[in-house]
């Protein structure tokens, strides 16, 4: 199993959104989490298409599209024209989640599903095999910065256990509160992709990055 990190650009400094990237990826970093936010799934807006594109030239990073947008379907090949490489859809956000996992994959791109920390993993029961990944959100969707929802380490360990059991291949990914004090236990729990946005971006970024993936491979 492959243990990624995917820093955040969220908390990026977006007037040097492009050289804080490179320099994530230069500590190596081998995804570029992208958070894109409507203003109606969550409480915030973040960033859109033309961002993307414009970050695509500036690294051959995987971009891990996380869309926080009310039904993602009408934009999955907006995203996957600016650069997208991974597209994330929120169970909650859709009213038609396996036609909109469908639309992903015609695009030939990995698809997964996210989950809020409130909602079971029961919404995976008939899609998980469609799927690349799925995203525990391991604080509610949003804002960065905020604090590890500890519940959510029963939450990973039981999808764990159930892709193993399945003998299936997906990755489990964490958004939330992941930082180098926390991330080998949430490796230990069953995760094995690990989103993080102000454990590297507010500092030195190359070292902060560096701090994380040490404690991933401890």
């Amino acid at each position: 199993m492959d243990y990624i990190l995917s820093p955040s650009i969220l908390s990026a400094d977006f007037a040097n959104l492009g050289a804080d990237v490179k320099e994530a990826v230069k500590a190596g970093a081998k995804w570029v989490h992208i958070d894109v936010m409507d203003g109606m799934f969550v409480p915030n807006i973040s960033l859109g298409l033309p961002v993307i594109k414009s970050l695509r030239k500036e690294t051959e990073a995987l971009f891990d599209v996380h869309l926080m947008i009310e039904e993602p379907g009408r934009y999955i090949d907006d995203f996957a024209e600016a650069g997208a490489d991974l597209i994330t859809l929120h169970a909650e956000a859709t009213k038609h989640l396996h036609r909109a996992i469908q639309q992903v994959k015609a695009k030939g791109l990995k698809v997964g599903v996210a989950l809020n920390p409130a909602t079971p993993l029961s919404a995976l029961d008939y899609v998980l095999e469609e799927l690349d990944m799925v995203l525990i959100m391991t604080v509610n969707p949003g804002y960065g910065g905020q604090s590890y929802i500890a519940k959510m380490d029963d939450k990973i360990k039981e999808l764990r256990a159930i892709i193993n059991e399945k003998g299936l291949d997906i990755d489990i990914e964490v958004d939330g509160g992941i930082s180098a004090k926390n991330v080998a236990h949430v490796k230990e729990c069953g995760a094995n992709v690990f989103v993080a946005g102000s454990a590297v971006f507010n500092g030195d970024i190359v070292s902060s990055a560096k701090d994380i993936l040490e404690a991933m491979e401890a």
